[in-house]
């Protein structure tokens, strides 16, 4: 079992629905290819919200951001 999961839905609705069931989160980002992200902190938690969304849980492959950090100079 997995801690993280992809959900189609916005963040602000998954971190609400996180507040509400009292689960932590450990990162969210949106995916390129539509919906979102969540690593929690538990595969236990990531069950319980997987539950709380049904359907609009993403089994497929998901598109995420490229992400560049920068040095500073």
């Amino acid at each position: 079992m997995t801690r993280i999961i992809c959900i189609d839905a916005g963040r602000a609705e998954i971190i609400a629905k996180c507040s509400a069931h009292d689960i932590p989160i450990s990162m969210i980002e949106t995916l390129q290819s539509g919906g979102t992200r969540v690593v929690l902190h538990n595969a236990p938690d990531a069950a319980l919200l997987g539950m709380a969304y049904g359907d609009k849980v993403m089994t497929g492959p998901v598109t995420r951001m490229a992400v560049r950090f920068r040095h500073p100079e």
